[in-house]
């Protein structure tokens, strides 16, 4: 469940980076929670070419991630707020890490 969860923080982060298709498939199958099957019924294409789609997509995301870390400064920006750490030394941890 926690990939799932990530892959759709992901999603929400880079959704404007992505075609009209790809969003479509990924909120079909992710927020509509339909099968593959359903999916490819649905759009008149097979599940194969859904699967990879999805698949694609969720490698775009990741690769997203790779190269602008928003999930990860995000991520760690609420921790520390959430902890109570200090901020300019988490700040300064994420602005100068590759």
């Amino acid at each position: 469940m926690e990939e799932r969860e990530y892959e759709i923080s992901l999603y929400e982060i880079y959704k404007d980076l992505l075609t009209n298709k790809q969003k479509m498939y990924f909120e079909n199958y992710y927020y509509e929670d339909l099968s593959l099957n359903e999916i490819a019924l649905n759009n008149n294409v097979s599940k194969t070419m859904v699967s990879k789609n999805i698949n694609n997509t969720v490698n775009k995301l990741n690769d997203y991630e790779s190269k602008l870390k928003i999930y990860f400064k995000e991520s760690k920006l609420k921790d520390c707020l959430k902890n109570k750490k200090n901020l300019e030394i988490v700040v300064e941890e994420i602005l100068y890490k590759d």
